[in-house]
């Protein structure tokens, strides 16, 4: 009964704990059959027993016997966590793979016909959504000062000019990605100054971060993406995140297109509680073409400013 038990609160749980957390505990089953016990004939009663005791000054003996399960508890933890492949990682998926696996884990615990099992296809269904979930290229703080790129390599390389490092275990996190945030490799292929910095992406193309104003030519000029507080040149060519941008929506997540970058922001919608913009919601547009755009579900296709784009009265017009 314990090890049924312990499969179905694992498999309950799993979808969620992966969606918040980005992991998985293979191991979970493994865990619960060897403290459970100790939990249930001994912390737990020893703990009640103690607090009867404690008007008589006779609780001692309780939580000493607690303090040895609670010791065996941990002991089991470090134990399993120490297993080879007991921490299993997931990239960060969206809610849609989450109602697919709710779906299915409700379908198989409320019905008893043969139609339950259509709850085990809804799980894989889930399951392959999340596999195949594609990963940002490009993560940009709320307040731009930390900016991840994924290179040639397959992962995330940073430019930080701020000190953020539980951000960055956030994003590593729900990269599946199993460095820590003071690993060195996270700054390879970093070519910073005190102008700023510039990382390669892995089609070759140039991410730019510009702390100065002297640093925006050359990298309108070089760069297919540049973030910075500073207002550009309306020559630049290359597709900016700015800081009025970043205070609008939040934090970003970018994937490179044929077209340019589509965006999903942290704020991509109004909230009571945290409107995204200060003047309702912000028009579709092509950054820097003030082209009407489509929006998808909060994202947006960011594509290369046009140099000298003047805005006519017409498109004023739609944007308000």
């Amino acid at each position: 009964m314990l090890t049924l038990a312990s499969l179905v609160a694992g498999l309950a749980t799993t979808p969620y704990a992966a969606f918040h957390f980005h992991r998985v505990t293979p191991y979970g089953v493994l865990a619960n059959l060897a403290a459970m016990p100790v939990v249930s004939a001994v912390v737990m009663p020893a703990g009640l027993f103690g607090l009867l005791a404690m008007p008589l000054g006779l609780d001692g003996l309780c939580w000493q016997l607690m303090g040895w399960g609670i010791d065996w508890m941990i002991a089991v933890t470090r134990w399993v966590a120490n297993l080879p492949g007991a921490v299993g990682r997931i990239t960060a998926f969206g809610t849609g793979p989450l109602f697919a696996a709710s779906a299915g884990i409700i379908v198989l615990g409320l019905l008893r016909t043969p139609l339950r099992w259509a709850g085990g296809a809804l799980l894989l269904v889930a399951l392959v959504w999340v596999l195949a979930v594609p990963r940002p290229d490009i993560l940009i703080s709320g307040d731009g000062r930390n900016v991840a790129v994924r290179a040639t390599d397959g992962r995330l390389h940073l430019m930080r000019t701020g000190k953020d490092a539980f951000l960055v275990k956030e994003w590593l996190a729900a990269d599946a990605d199993p460095r820590t945030a003071s690993d060195p490799s996270l700054n390879e292929g970093a070519s910073c100054d005190e102008a700023g910095c510039v990382v390669p992406m892995a089609d070759g193309g140039l991410v730019a971060q510009a702390l100065r104003s002297e640093a925006l030519g050359d990298d309108c000029a070089r760069a297919s993406l540049i973030v910075s507080a500073r207002q550009p040149p309306t020559s630049c060519a290359a597709s900016v995140i700015d800081h009025e941008r970043l205070q609008r929506q939040g934090g970003l997540a970018l994937r490179r297109t044929p077209s340019g970058f589509s965006i999903d922001a942290a704020r991509a919608a109004d909230r009571p509680w945290a409107p995204a913009t200060a003047g309702g919601p912000e028009p579709d547009m092509v950054l820097g073409s003030r082209t009407p755009g489509s929006r998808t579900s909060g994202s947006r296709t960011l594509a290369p400013r046009i140099p000298d784009a003047t805005p006519s009265d017409a498109d004023l017009q739609a944007d308000e």
